[in-house]
């Protein structure tokens, strides 16, 4: 008789751990098989130094199921409150339309699109984001605006670096910052500045006209809800050749007159009341405008309308061949991202209200504020101002009454000292009010009548008189069903991980598994605001504790830092952390970075920011570390050596033999070493960074633990640190992070960072366990070598470790294909869109070259489909070579091919050549948009906003 199975096996443990992972146990084998393999285990014994890998399984939990995940999750997420919040201070209760809810936030289609640096294949994004950005011109009165940027707070950051840049002023070092700027914001421009070596004024508005600076952070409406004529400071601020930069409330600048109009140099804040949830502190995406003649110090990306080569008109990211700021050595922004997933969400929201519907939501909002004001002025109580749009401040001498009032009433207000303050959203209705005002008073009003005693609370001076939102974009979408139409018709312009393989390297676009994004739009995730009661956040800081505990285990330091929202503000925190410890122990002198040459832009671009000196060390011909060229240097200036990047495995995909020794040079003369985590997907479950020497890591959640890229964001990269740097990572002003001490040194607004998608790589690692963490990385550096065998014999693969092996990554060389064709890496990528892929990695690190990460998440089926279509394409550049295709007219120099072209074919080769390579493309095609796009045009010609309705009707 057969034995019964445990009810333990039963439960199908690593069901998920086979839902995550793309080959099947059978294909695993024969991918094995193809490079001479028994298993993973020997393969892991020839990929990676013994040296470095773990000797331990990882004291993480076995694999949850999907079902028992989401349920203690859902118990976790019950001990959250969900509080009526009118703290307000840039973050506020709204209303997702639930078609864009549906159709956008919780859509596949949108959150696992990658960055539109592939435009023909993301015009759908493309033209959302310009949609922001035209939402963005039309409410500030600026002439350009980005793509978004990560935060209010940090987007003043780069608002005083950007003017710092273009300031006339340039002897000047004093920044201004008006007292009544949202705290978060001057805690984070503060640590900004310090490591630039700027000094800061925060004051009193009264103090700016005696003052000597090269710019100044005016809040509009301010901390206590004042609306102030901002016309003679910025005057004041021009006539001193100083730059005028203005935090301004989106919703509010429907009915106040746009800074612009006033004179304003940069206006930013925050979007998230345009449709995102407050989800304790993020994703959010931060608006940021300027004027045209500082488009070259913008940070952050930005959308413009280009032709394509039918001069049809198309969109793209203008000047992204420079990354349009980050400036390596000279840098004064790391940026490297954007908030696309957020920025589109609040674009939407505006398309979907239009003029007329956001200006019922201001008018409500500031009419019911106008009625809390009337009824606290009945009540006797002290106004702090006298013009709103929608927060009252006011002086209490019963402040512990209010705030048993309103714990009773499960609402959470502003308290300072003997102040309240209270601002409303669109999200509160009438009942809200009445309550609101009961705790406030203790009484109880008619409505109706403090209606009609209600004053107007902005000035007439201040009153919007300009349009705004008048494109057809934001005017034709009237009904539900026209709405979810445009939705659906811009998504099916875009490819995502729903339609294909993106085998980005170091981008690491895996599965983004539905159990792990439907806590994200829990209530009790999502409509929690950052500086809630602690008590209220019980089970978002237990969540955050556990995940913390895993990412310390799983990269062996000591402590994790959850505040960095992106990788660049990871990297920019670790490196403060090593400056911070430096000066704890009177080593504030030690200020160079060293860095291989093959690094990504951000790494000196951050070590800039942090105040270091920058000094590049070599690569040897493998791709590796040159050892010996460190070691010189490093010795030469031990004495100001303050830390190393380095990235691993290596940037050129190699698990670098020497990489303990490298740790132990900077060691030996006094430095920290900073890990680079971009590549972590290759190292959990085998080795630790923490073990392997390095004393701080950022990691991209949004890469390695299976955060979507949201179409070029949201992001978050914590950092992992030994305990001498613990003490140094980012806390907070407003509120405490746990286990921090630092009350300061801020560098993002929220204290946990992006925290509604924290449950997205919280869930991850539950689900996969110590056992599916280990199996990913084993699959994932299967994947890449089985992908270099196969393409090895076609293309010249440029860097190989151990045993001829790479980690999770390879780059095959394009470049004597270019020489010897013209065909070139341009060519490549756009003729991948014909076989249905988004191109790899093109020219970093090595220019001409593709590096190509599959993931270990993609099938064999898929990994062999893009095998084929490499080496078809291959065959191709061969008939270009031969000249059985001619050299500027064939299928590789006329890609991508569209629809349009089936309807005029005027090719010198076949319709199935061009447009249907492969069988795959036989059986179901995805179809770029428009043909290739003219970048140099688009430079040439720049336009941020949306186009005429009449060009769309052209085309």
């Amino acid at each position: 008789m057969a034995e019964h199975a445990s009810l333990n096996e039963l439960q199908q443990h690593d069901d998920f751990i086979r839902r995550h992972l793309g080959p099947r146990e059978d294909e695993i084998q024969a991918m094995l098989q193809e490079l001479g393999l028994e298993s993973l285990d020997d393969l892991i014994e020839q990929t990676v130094p013994h040296k470095i890998q773990i000797e331990k399984p990882l004291a993480v939990d076995s694999s949850m199921s999907e079902a028992e995940t989401l349920a203690y999750l859902k118990s976790l997420a019950d001990k959250n409150t969900v509080a009526k919040s009118f703290i307000g201070m840039g973050y506020y209760d709204t209303v997702t339309p639930t078609v864009i809810l549906r159709n956008v936030l919780e859509n596949p289609g949108w959150y696992t699109a990658y960055t539109p640096y592939q435009p023909e294949i993301a015009q759908g994004r493309l033209e959302a984001i310009l949609n922001f950005q035209q939402m963005t011109l039309d409410l500030t009165g600026m002439e350009l605006a980005s793509s978004s940027l990560l935060d209010e707070a940090t987007a003043a950051a780069e608002a005083m670096a950007l003017a710092k840049r273009s300031s006339k002023n340039k002897k000047c070092n004093v920044f201004f910052v008006d007292k009544n700027v949202f705290p978060q914001t001057i805690d984070v421009i503060k640590t900004r500045a310090e490591h630039y070596g700027w000094d800061i004024h925060v004051g009193d508005l009264a103090e700016l006209e005696n003052l000597d600076v090269f710019g100044a952070l005016l809040q509009y409406t301010n901390i206590t809800g004042q609306i102030t004529d901002l016309e003679s400071h910025i005057e004041s601020l021009h006539a001193k050749k100083a730059i005028a930069c203005v935090a301004a409330d989106i919703m509010s600048l429907v009915l106040l007159k746009a800074p612009g109009e006033m004179g304003a140099d940069v206006v930013f804040g925050s979007a998230q009341r345009f449709g995102v949830p407050m989800g304790f502190g993020g994703p959010h995406a931060a608006f940021f405008a300027t004027r045209d003649s500082f488009k070259r110090s913008l940070p952050g990306r930005i959308i413009g309308v280009s032709k394509d080569t039918r001069g049809n008109q198309a969109f793209r990211m203008a000047m992204q061949t420079r990354e349009q700021h980050i400036r390596r050595e000279k840098a004064t922004s790391n940026i490297c991202t954007a908030q696309v997933l957020l920025a589109n969400i609040a674009g939407f929201y505006a398309v979907y209200h239009g003029r007329k519907g956001l200006t019922n939501i201001a008018n409500r909002i500031n009419r019911y504020a106008s009625v809390v004001a009337a009824a606290l002025k009945q009540a006797g109580l002290q106004l702090l101002n006298d013009t709103w749009f929608d927060t009252i401040s006011f002086i209490s001498k019963d402040i512990d009454a209010i705030k048993h009032r309103a714990e009773v009433a499960n609402m959470n207000l502003r308290y300072h000292g003997e102040q309240v303050g209270v601002s409303i959203d669109e999200a509160k209705t009438q009942a809200d009010i009445e309550a609101l005002i009961q705790v406030l008073t203790g009484e109880t009003y008619n409505l109706n009548e403090l209606n009609n005693d209600a004053e107007s609370s902005i000035p007439t001076s201040l009153i919007r008189t300009s349009d705004f939102l008048t494109h057809p974009t934001f005017n034709n979408y009237y009904s539900e069903t026209d709405m979810l139409r445009y939705l659906k018709r811009l998504e099916n312009k875009d490819f995502s991980l729903a339609h294909g393989m993106i085998p980005l390297g170091s981008c690491t676009m895996k599965l983004n598994a539905t159990s792990e994004m439907i806590p994200v739009t829990w209530p009790e995730f999502a409509n929690i605001h950052p500086f809630a009661p602690e008590e209220q956040t019980v089970g978002y800081l237990e969540m955050i504790k556990e995940l913390e505990a895993d990412l310390v285990e799983i990269t062996g330091y000591d402590f994790v830092s959850m505040q960095p929202n992106s990788g660049a503000q990871g990297e920019y925190a670790g490196l403060l952390a090593i400056k911070k410890y430096y000066e704890s122990i009177d080593e504030s002198h030690r200020n160079i970075c060293l860095i291989p040459s093959s690094a990504h832009g951000t790494n000196p671009a951050s070590a800039q920011m942090a105040g270091m000196k920058v000094v590049v060390t070599k690569c040897d011909e493998n791709g590796n570390v040159d050892v010996a060229d460190l070691e010189a240097k490093a010795s030469e200036l031990k004495d100001n050596l303050a830390a190393l990047m380095v990235t691993y495995p290596s940037t050129h995909g190699v698990f670098e033999e020497e990489i303990k020794h490298i740790c132990d040079i900077i060691h030996d003369n006094g430095g920290q070493v900073y890990m680079d985590g971009a590549n972590m997907n290759a190292q959990v479950g085998i080795s630790k960074p923490g073990e392997i020497g390095s004393d701080v890591s950022h990691l991209n959640l949004h890469k390695t633990f299976a955060i979507p890229h949201g179409g070029g964001g949201p992001g978050m990269g914590p950092i992992g640190v030994k305990s001498h740097l613990a003490p140094f990572v980012s806390g907070h002003s407003v509120r405490k992070v746990h286990s921090v001490e630092a009350e300061g040194g801020a560098v993002a607004a929220a204290p946990y960072g992006s925290g509604m998608i924290l449950p997205i790589s919280w869930s991850y690692i539950k689900m996969l366990g110590r056992e599916g963490l280990r199996k990913s990385t084993e699959v994932a550096l299967l994947s890449a070598n089985y992908l270099k065998n196969k393409l090895e014999g076609h293309y010249p693969v440029l860097y190989m470790g151990r045993n001829d092996k790479v980690a999770h990554e390879c780059i095959i060389d394009l470049r004597p294909i270019k020489a010897e064709t013209g065909i070139s890496e341009v060519d490549f990528a756009k003729r991948l869109m014909d076989y249905g892929f988004h191109a790899p990695t093109m020219s970093f690190p090595v220019a001409g070259t593709f590096m190509i990460e599959p993931t270990e998440s993609e099938s064999k089926y898929e990994l062999d489909r893009f095998i084929e279509a490499m080496i078809s394409i291959k065959e191709e550049v061969d008939k270009v070579a031969s000249g059985a295709w001619d050299a500027q007219n064939n299928p590789l120099t006329n890609a991508p091919h569209t629809q349009a072209d089936l309807r005029d074919w005027d090719k010198p080769y076949s319709i199935q050549e061009g447009a249907y390579p492969s069988q795959a493309t036989i059986d179901g095609k995805f179809w770029p948009m428009v043909n290739r796009i003219d970048d140099v045009y688009g430079d040439r010609n720049l336009i941020c906003s949306c186009p005429s309705i009449e060009s769309y009707q052209q085309d």
